[in-house]
């Protein structure tokens, strides 16, 4: 072969090796989708990423590349998870990530074969989405969050800003673990003698209503069990922050919602904690794992919220104590 030949060989060999070098191991990789159903508003279009975006991305699955996410919400209404459910799963994608109980209870009855990783969840044996936190079995797997014990915890939070409360109210709605919820708190109050009222709030609309009935039933303060439609939107947090304040009763809720929504105090899990962890599910099942096998972990991670300037139109003194065990004080 003569020097002409050889450089058109190797010129040959060239154009055929180019795709080769260029797709490298993640560029060949299946585009997996990944459906979510959330209870809140979908995320903006250039909205900052979140843990659960952060972490698929430190697993190895970037959007754009093998990773297609479509999230979408039921806007505070948890009514419309069964449809919002089935237009996911027509999308057939790999995993369906399922938020709140409503959510992945609706998912759960949709579907026994796609995997489903539920999130911000509070009691899954006592609703039925899993048989144990080991052995969750079925195609159901996630985290649990600590719901009942926050609930349990926002009393204590009440009497040391609200020490003469004697009665509290507790704002439920349709969830099925609220009624679990409720009667922890009633068994936690009786201790320290209090009358604990429930309240229920299935839309919006009824949100004034309530909060009249429980000026006329004398409440001295309150706790909000969260999620749809008592704080799930950024407008849900608003709504009941200024009701609150209208009526003059102290509360406090799940979540700290936006910044500037007035709410007094919040105790819930830590911000991002959940994101995460979901993600650590979702790339387990992608990566070829199965949800029966996965132990459904609880996270301890919570986080204390305190709003001094909402305490103080409120005429009440929260203890230095209190103030430093928060981590997070608006001032």
């Amino acid at each position: 072969m003569n020097r002409s030949q050889l450089l058109r060989a190797s010129a040959v060999l060239a154009l055929y090796a180019v795709p080769v070098i260029a797709l490298a191991p993640q560029e060949r990789a299946k585009r997996y989708l990944v459906a979510m159903a959330i209870q809140g508003d979908a995320p903006a279009p250039g909205a900052k990423p979140g843990s659960f975006r952060r972490e698929m991305l430190a697993r190895g699955y970037a959007e754009g590349r093998n990773l297609v996410l479509d999230v979408r919400g039921v806007g505070g209404d948890n009514s419309k998870f069964p449809s919002l459910v089935r237009e996911l799963l027509a999308l057939k994608p790999d995993v369906l990530v399922a938020e709140t109980t409503p959510g992945a209870l609706a998912a759960k009855q949709a579907t026994s074969t796609v995997p489903i990783v539920m999130w911000n969840v509070s009691d899954p044996i006592g609703t039925g989405l899993v048989t144990s936190l080991a052995h969750p079995g079925g195609n159901v797997t996630g985290s649990a969050d600590p719901g009942i014990e926050i609930g349990l915890k926002s009393i204590e939070l009440l009497l040391a800003v609200v020490p003469k409360a004697r009665t509290i109210a507790v704002l439920m709605s349709d969830n099925p673990v609220h009624p679990i919820q409720l009667h922890a708190i009633e068994s936690a109050a009786t201790p320290y003698e209090l009358r604990v009222l429930p309240f229920h709030v299935l839309s919006e609309n009824q949100a004034e209503g309530v909060f009249n009935d429980m000026v006329a039933q004398r409440v001295d303060a309150f706790i909000s069990l969260g999620g749809a439609p008592l704080g799930s939107t950024d407008r849900q947090d608003k709504l009941f922050a200024i009701l609150a304040a209208k009526a003059a009763i102290p509360g406090v809720y799940a979540s700290r919602g936006p910044e500037g929504s007035g709410k007094l105090m919040s105790y819930g899990m830590k911000t991002g904690v959940g994101g995460k962890l979901t993600a650590t599910y979702v790339a387990d099942i992608l990566d070829g794992g199965h949800p029966a096998d996965m132990p459904v972990q609880r996270p301890r991670e919570v986080e204390l919220f305190i709003n001094m300037k909402t305490a103080a139109s409120l005429g009440l003194i929260v203890p230095p104590a209190l103030v430093l065990q928060a981590d997070y004080v608006q001032y």
